[in-house]
């Protein structure tokens, strides 16, 4: 008789071999060139993470740009700026075009530079050589060009903030011509050079005015970005005039700011800061992330006012519209071992940010259960975690007890171990993590082969769900996934509330293989 062992009947759809060991040592599954880069794109921030430095990210992203179309390197790099919000990684992608193919930088260059800082950020990218080249060239200089030529006078003032490059730095570089005297006069006085005062745009002589001001509150605050004002001598009617005029992010990063000058003594100021956060027009103009209204909320003084500390969680209730409501049974399974306690956006020398990927896990997993009552929460970090949330209570709430709990080794297959121990029925299972499990791999799997135990429970649970399918939100850049993509299966990356159109186009029953590669693919040049 053959050996039972090695022949046992099949269960559930066939799981592949995993053909690679990730960062940590387990055994993991590789993506494939299209799905690591939008991967690298939607969660990269070129700074150093648990599992991988700023250098070998940047190394793997060229590397994947090299055997890629340019159309979907393009593709990617809008998906990433308009969808993900992200910053370095879609300016990155725009410098490969430039090298690449010239026409579809021409292409993409308006939809991913969208303000004065991305703008920065590309010329920094280009002239470091990274993509092959140091000087900007021909066509990159034209287009900069034309981007300066459709903004306003009080845009590109407005848009000064900042070095290394400062906007005064790209005006040097590419030397637009002004076509009226006010520009004339504002390049001149941005990079420093002679030039008459008189033309100067208004927003500049109101600045110049309020700067030379030797009366404090006499002058009215110029509606300026925040740091061109905090070196200046300012009383509390100018705090109170800056708050009044200040945009969403600014007024949601610097409450404790309008604390300290005593801007919520005035209780219309206060009515008018707590209107401004929950606007649902200006939540959705500021492409706020969800986690940065949680850190928002969890770094604000106690002192701040009721009012505008509800009028955050008003404004995350907004922030995650796109969380879908679930046909079925759903199990959200947060990660929270120890590599998740990294910051999301990965260890930068200045700018280190204090939110942790288990921050953005939690998140997700109370938000998705906000939305649908009857799912159940599997947190994980060797093994499962019990913990009891209640529905009913904010996003924020649950986040935070979610966050909170221990750390340790990582393994992915953990909840749907216990759900297959339970007999569990259900229609889907949504995974938050950032992928390195290992704690599940036998000694023998990381040199023999075989399959993630990822996969092995997952067959074990289409055995009794055969209708079911599975979301894998992963929030670190790498190449490795624990649950290979197919018809069932979906790997997408991020932590903006782009995962959540990915989820819901799941949930509706609107997927197929390789469903982010599509969606991005499907991206209109």
């Amino acid at each position: 008789m053959a050996n039972k062992s090695l022949f046992q009947s099949l269960r559930g759809v066939l799981a592949p071999k995993a053909e690679v060991v990730n960062e940590a040592g387990g055994l993991a599954y590789s993506r494939s060139d299209k799905q690591a880069l939008a991967q690298y794109a939607a969660t990269g921030c070129l700074g150093d993470t648990f599992y991988a430095s700023a250098d070998e990210q940047l190394d793997a992203v060229l590397k994947l740009c090299n055997t890629a179309e340019p159309e979907f390197i393009a593709r990617t790099a809008i998906y990433a700026r308009e969808h993900g919000h992200m910053k370095d990684m879609p300016a990155l992608l725009l410098a490969v075009l430039s090298v690449r193919s010239p026409g579809l930088l021409a292409e993409a260059f308006d939809r991913v530079i969208d303000s004065p800082k991305m703008l920065r950020n590309f010329v920094q990218i280009m002239r470091s050589g990274v993509v092959g080249r140091k000087s900007l060239g021909t066509l990159p200089k034209r287009l900069i060009v034309q981007w300066l030529e459709a903004r306003s006078d009080a845009q590109l003032f407005t848009g000064s903030v900042g070095n290394d490059p400062s906007l005064a730095d790209v005006l040097r570089m590419v030397h637009p011509k002004p076509a009226t005297p006010a520009r004339e006069a504002l390049y001149g006085y941005l990079i420093g050079r002679r030039h008459n005062a008189e033309v100067l745009p208004d927003l500049v002589k109101q600045y110049e005015k309020f700067k030379r001001n030797t009366n404090p509150g006499k002058v009215a605050v110029p509606d300026v970005p925040f740091q061109l004002l905090t070196a200046l001598p300012l009383t509390k009617k100018d705090w109170r005039q800056i708050a009044r005029t200040a945009s969403w992010q600014m007024t949601r990063m610097n409450l404790n700011t309008f604390l300290r000058h005593e801007v919520f003594q005035d209780a219309e100021m206060t009515t008018l800061i707590a209107n401004r956060l929950r606007n649902p027009r200006l939540v959705e103009k500021a492409r706020v992330f969800p986690y940065q209204l949680m850190t928002a909320y969890a770094n604000a003084d106690t002192r701040v006012p009721t009012a505008v500390r509800e009028s955050l969680q008003d404004a995350m209730e907004l922030a995650l519209k796109n969380v879908p409501r679930v046909a079925g049974k759903a199990f959200i399974c947060p990660d929270v071992s120890g590599s998740m306690h990294s910051p999301v956006t990965g260890h930068r020398q200045g700018a280190t940010t204090a939110v942790r990927c288990i921050d953005v896990a939690a998140l997700v997993a109370a938000a998705v259960l906000r939305q649908n009552p009857e799912a159940e929460v599997l947190p994980f970090n060797d093994q499962t975690v019990n913990v009891r949330l209640n529905p009913r209570d904010s996003v924020m709430t649950n986040a935070k007890k979610l966050s909170s709990l221990p750390p340790s080794g990582t393994n992915c297959s953990a909840p749907l171990r216990t759900l297959n121990q339970r007999r569990a029925m259900g229609d889907l299972v949504v995974f938050v993590s950032d992928n390195e499990s290992w704690t599940d791999t036998p000694a023998y799997g990381r040199f023999g082969g075989g399959r993630t135990a990822t996969m092995n429970e997952w067959s074990a649970f289409k055995t009794r769900n055969p209708r079911a399918r599975m979301v894998c939100i992963d929030i670190q850049p790498s190449g490795t996934v624990q649950a290979k993509e197919r018809v069932d299966i979906v790997n997408v990356g991020g932590f903006s509330d782009q995962v959540f159109e990915v989820l819901a186009n799941v949930a509706s029953g609107q997927f197929a293989g390789d469903h982010w590669v599509r969606v991005i693919e499907a991206v209109r040049l």
